[in-house]
């Protein structure tokens, strides 16, 4: 070969590397340049992790500061599956340390397609702590809380239910959700080649959800469950409801239904018994309802406690042939007596001198079809027929409390508006939030307060000698009703399913609570003074005795 053509390959030679390296060096440039942000961006993001920071949830509380739903301090395990190498090691030490199925926990870990992943959420402490000292590549931990329920099934569709997210789903939990949920926060974490984290970046920290302090006394509330579980069990009855209320500001002091079922075994509670139906269900009320058709009648000035009526064995209204509970000669009756012996011919014959028009007016009044404006979800209006609507048999079936439809809410705060003078409080439950007293509405006065006194003497009289003797409680003065009411089917009435309740204040001459007991479709007795009384009469003495109260009748027998 001659040096001239080894020097032309020379310099050609020369040229291809001068050219690959100006290529080389003008990528680098534009790499380094152009699009260098976006790849220092993407190898930051490979080392970046972002973990949320759940907000701890408010505790709610009774009125004594008694915690009936509480946070408790839980670990959650997750992992980063793009940084786990032996898979199958991993899966099984989770799998050992938390009790859960490694082959799972292999498949999780065997989807590199993301970079977080949750193993086990809210899981034993001691257990994720075992776990943590094995070091292992990609596995992490963060502190959590975990909703319980140390109350287990007192008020337990009052205070509802939060599940794994820590997300209200019923009852108060739900409704006050923005209020205990609080602020979650998070961190945001460089890790090593090998998944550990090795700073933190950035930080936003958790705001913890506030307080709620209920009206509800935790020792009145499981009394009032355990004797309605009681009374429902004895009469084989489908279910019950029964409400203290505080009839001077509208407090409930406990709110039960039964069946019942433990708060921390919602998921697998059956739904109907997580519903309160003591403000979501309706039923007839019955003579409970007598309440108001006496109260129109005596605030109209239509009658007096003594005026008298010589009431037929039954009255005849359209269609309709309307009897009293128990067959009964032509008697003479006055107002007092009727309500007393619970007569519906005497409180129909009061309804038609009160006329449609006025006794529609006054169950508008008494706030029936509306709701009570407890601070609860999921309340009922109830059901009340439209005065157009009326057949010309609605004027014997309405003052009866047949044909409309009530929950034991309503029931209970029209009592306890003829127990606070003739002024309905608005009940409610709330009574702090945080440290701040929750500010409740003034009530309103549904009848004058000497209308109020006289249906106290006349409800006492229902105790003392009526319906309701076995309300009485020794050493208290005790006044309230009796109601029982024929279920409604799609074809009339049942003959064999009926509705037994009880209302009653206490004590009557100074009253410190309203009680309201509802047994559904009882068995073996359907009078509310047999069935719903008795129990009445056990939850209002023992809170007579919680709450200290002194008595206020002189026992038979006793000496002074």
């Amino acid at each position: 070969m001659s040096p001239r053509s080894l020097n032309r390959r020379i310099r050609l030679l020369l040229l291809v590397f001068v050219v690959a390296f100006a290529v080389t060096l003008g990528r680098a440039a534009w790499l380094q340049g152009v699009r260098g942000s976006s790849y220092s961006s993407l190898a930051l993001e490979q080392q970046r992790e972002t973990i949320p920071l759940p907000a701890g949830r408010g505790t709610i509380f009774d009125r004594t500061g008694e915690p009936l739903a509480i946070g408790e301090q839980t670990t959650t395990v997750f992992a980063d599956p793009k940084t786990i190498v032996d898979r199958k090691k991993v899966a099984v030490a989770v799998g050992k340390a938390l009790g859960l199925d490694a082959n799972a926990v292999y498949n999780e870990l065997a989807d590199t397609s993301k970079g977080f992943i949750y193993l086990a959420r809210k899981a034993d402490p001691i257990a994720a702590a075992s776990l943590e000292k094995l070091n292992l590549k990609g596995i992490g931990f963060i502190s959590e809380e975990k909703r319980t329920y140390p109350q287990r099934g007192v008020a337990a569709q009052v205070v509802g239910y939060a599940g794994t997210d820590n997300h209200g789903l019923e009852g108060l939990e739900s409704s006050f959700e923005p209020t205990l949920a609080g602020q979650p926060g998070s961190e945001t974490i460089v890790k090593d080649l090998y998944g550990r984290a090795v700073d933190v970046v950035k930080s936003r920290p958790e705001r913890r959800g506030r307080n709620i302090t209920l009206t509800i006394d935790h020792q009145i509330q499981a009394n009032a469950e355990a004797i309605l579980a009681e009374t429902v069990k004895k009469w084989h009855a489908k279910g019950g409801s029964a409400i203290v209320l505080d009839p001077r500001n509208g407090q409930v002091l406990a709110m039960a239904n039964a069946p019942g079922f433990d708060s921390n075994e919602f998921p697998s509670a059956n739904p109907e018994n997580r519903r309160n139906r003591a403000v979501t269900d309706l039923y007839e009320p019955g003579s409970t309802f007598k309440l108001v058709t006496i109260s129109a009648a005596l605030e109209d000035g239509v009658v007096t406690p003594q005026t008298r009526f010589t009431l037929q064995p039954t009255i005849h209204v359209a269609d309709r042939v309307i009897h009293d509970a128990e067959s009964r000669p032509t008697e003479r009756m006055s107002v007092a007596e009727i309500l007393t012996k619970s007569s519906n011919v005497g409180t129909v014959t009061i309804a038609e001198r009160l006329g449609p028009e006025e006794l529609a007016r006054w169950v508008s009044r008494w706030g029936f079809g509306t709701t009570t404006g407890i601070d609860f979800p999921g309340e009922s209006a109830g059901l009340v027929l439209p005065l157009d609507q009326w057949s010309g048999s609605t004027i014997g079936t309405v003052p009866i409390g047949l044909g409309i439809a009530v929950t034991p809410m309503q029931m209970a705060a029209a009592y306890a508006a003829i127990a606070n003078g003739g002024v309905r409080a608005i009940p409610h439950l709330i009574e702090k939030v945080g440290v701040r007293r929750v500010h409740v509405a003034a009530g309103h006065r549904i009848v004058s307060e000497a209308t109020s006194r006289k249906l106290m003497t006349m409800l006492r009289d229902v105790v003392i000698q009526g319906t309701g003797t076995a309300a009485a409680i020794p050493g208290y003065t005790v006044a309230g009703k009796t109601g029982t009411a024929n279920k409604p089917t799609s074809h009339g009435y049942s003959t064999t399913k009926y509705v037994a309740s009880f209302v009653g204040i206490v004590p009557a001459k100074h009253p410190r609570a309203v009680v309201l007991v509802m047994i559904d479709e009882p068995r073996g007795a359907i009078f509310g003074g047999v069935v719903a009384a008795p129990a009445f009469q056990r939850i209002a003495q023992f809170d007579l005795q919680y709450l200290a109260v002194q008595p206020d009748a002189p026992v038979a027998g006793s000496s002074r």
